[in-house]
């Protein structure tokens, strides 16, 4: 994973580090249940920022539960995104977080295609035991 992008962070690497013979699946496991749950995280904001025009505390309170999803998981430039989210509802700039959001859910599709093509790949290359990590991780 080309974590210099800066899509990862060292967060990540930890919950690979858990993986083993018992839960050879555990990081895609874990990434599987994140991309569910910032889905329905994703859809949340969405209608909240519908039915509740400029109501900045729920959208931050929505948001900081996606961030705290990214966090989990180290997926360190969307939870960027989202930090830029909470502090356009802090200035209560309802263009800047229409903006924001629009930046989070691009980054989600982004990591979302990035993980399924490194997950593919490590399945391809055979049983957690044959594969190596990259040099340097």
């Amino acid at each position: 994973m080309q974590r210099t992008k800066g899509y990862l962070d060292e967060q990540f690497c930890q919950i690979e580090d858990l993986q083993d013979e018992t839960s050879p699946n555990f990081a895609e496991e874990v990434v599987s249940l994140f991309f569910k749950d910032s889905v329905r995280l994703v859809t949340n904001i969405e209608q909240a920022m519908e039915k509740y025009p400029e109501d900045f505390n729920r959208w931050d309170a929505h948001m900081q539960q996606l961030k705290g999803s990214c966090y989990s998981i180290g997926a360190s430039k969307m939870n960027n995104e989202c930090t830029l989210f909470r502090n356009n509802c802090g200035q209560e700039n309802a263009e800047g977080c229409m903006r924001s959001f629009q930046k989070v859910k691009r980054e989600h599709a982004i990591l979302r295609q990035k993980l399924e093509s490194y997950f593919q790949l490590l399945r391809q290359a055979g049983p957690a035991g044959t594969a190596t990590r990259p040099a340097g991780k």
